[in-house]
């Protein structure tokens, strides 16, 4: 049994749904599970739909007219106009959120943010099953809502494992025996039957939980790259692909933000030994990229950019020391308010992060910061990770830079800069 996922920019269009067709009818090798992706950018403008409601904008309604639009073209270009069952089956999805946003926005925001940008996911399956049907193939569709159980954590669902398991083996895994199976990537579903969403970018790490549960003998993440690069096209001009990665340096390179796979992907596929290819759906006879658990170092440097970085640097107020209880403060507030450390990098009365800039948190973090530390910060920067680095792949990436923070550990080199003025 193998696991195929497709992201969005495989199935932007009517030629990448049936290009994602065409990968599917070439596959002989048994049992099948698809998990895909909403279409194209239709999450972004889900999730600006979703900003509209919350905000009771008069762009509300034709936002969400312009996302039906544009499914229902595509099924029109797929399906020579409007009869297939799907254009039924679509319209009914969106329906759910007619309701939703016939009200006024009341409750939690997060909770408000699943339901809405969920749907993307699960029109983009009905779709693509009606279209592998048509080609004649058995294609089904399932609710992964159904199967993946999470918490009640809005916009990043907890994984109830074992409740997880047992739903995919029972209720699942007999359905393989006889269709393909289409479902979504990124959503789950909680006991009391809401959605909730894995976080951005989850349905790599959806492909991997249903490979993990099902026993797969491989997960497949089909990209619009023939591999893993060793650095990221629109930074750099030459790349070279990565052939094989071990578990570890795929779990480094993703923590470091790597947007090639979601960070959470391998852990659950390393526990099993279920190796994980990265292919291309544009050049799909190419090998692409296999991660397993042979543990070689890379052939070459890898390079990991992130922009618009904020630098926080964290005094205490009374000069004392950076120690275990102030720590511990710290760390409190940054879970507290939801925000991840890129890098960290602390010295006798100074404790220096960099975070993804969201004005919105940061602000509300500075301000409870505030009430027991001396708090500064930078913004504009650019953090850039170095995997297996020398000097002369350091200087690559420092021309007209100055480095305000720098990290080393004996693989990997992090350092926050600023263009120099």
């Amino acid at each position: 049994m193998d696991i195929f996922k497709f992201g969005g920019a495989s199935v932007k269009d009517a030629a990448g749904v049936k290009n994602v067709g065409d990968i599917i009818r070439d596959y002989k090798n048994g049992k099948l599970l698809i998990v895909i992706s909403a279409m194209g950018k239709i999450t972004n403008k889900l999730e600006e739909l979703t900003q509209a409601f919350l905000t009771q904008s008069e762009d509300t309604h034709a936002i969400f007219e312009e996302i039906k639009h544009f499914h229902f073209n595509l099924i029109e270009t797929l399906f020579e106009g409007t009869s297939n069952p799907v254009y039924d089956d679509v319209a009914n999805t969106f329906v759910e959120i007619d309701w939703l946003i016939e009200d006024e926005a009341d409750g939690n925001a997060d909770y408000i943010y699943d339901q809405i940008v969920s749907i993307g996911e699960v029109v983009s399956t009905k779709i693509v099953a009606a279209w592998l049907n048509k080609m004649g193939i058995k294609a089904l569709w399932v609710d992964a809502r159904n199967f993946i159980q999470t918490d009640n954590t809005y916009k990043e669902g907890k994984v109830d494992w074992e409740k997880t398991n047992q739903t995919i083996q029972k209720g699942l895994l007999p359905l393989l025996e006889d269709h393909i199976v289409v479902t979504q990537g990124f959503i789950g579903g909680t006991s009391e039957n809401y959605t909730t969403t894995l976080g951005r970018e989850g349905s790599d790490y959806s492909a991997a939980i249903f490979a993990s549960c099902l026993n797969a003998e491989a997960l497949t993440i089909w990209k619009d790259v023939p591999g893993v690069l060793n650095a990221d096209p629109k930074w750099f001009d030459e790349t070279e692909k990565i052939p094989q990665l071990s578990y570890h340096d795929a779990i480094e390179l993703t923590y470091y933000g790597a947007t090639v796979i979601h960070p959470k992907t391998i852990k659950p596929l390393q526990n099993k030994g279920i190796p994980l290819f990265v292919r291309s759906f544009i050049q799909p006879e190419g090998v692409g990229t296999a991660i397993t658990k042979e543990n070689n170092p890379l052939p070459v440097p890898s390079f990991i950019f992130k922009v618009n970085q904020a630098l926080i640097s964290i005094f205490p107020k009374d000069y004392s020391f950076i120690i275990e209880e102030n720590l511990s403060n710290i760390f409190e507030l940054f879970h507290k308010h939801r925000i991840k450390i890129n890098t960290m990098l602390n010295s006798a009365i100074s404790f220096s992060v960099s975070i993804d800039d969201d004005a919105n948190k940061i602000e509300k973090l500075i301000r409870d910061l505030a009430t027991e530390f001396t708090v500064k910060y930078n913004k504009g920067l650019e953090l850039v990770t170095i995997r297996y680095y020398n000097q002369q792949t350091i200087d690559r990436v420092t021309v007209n830079k100055d480095i305000l923070l720098e990290v080393k550990s004996r693989h990997t080199c992090q350092m926050v800069m600023k263009n120099k003025n």
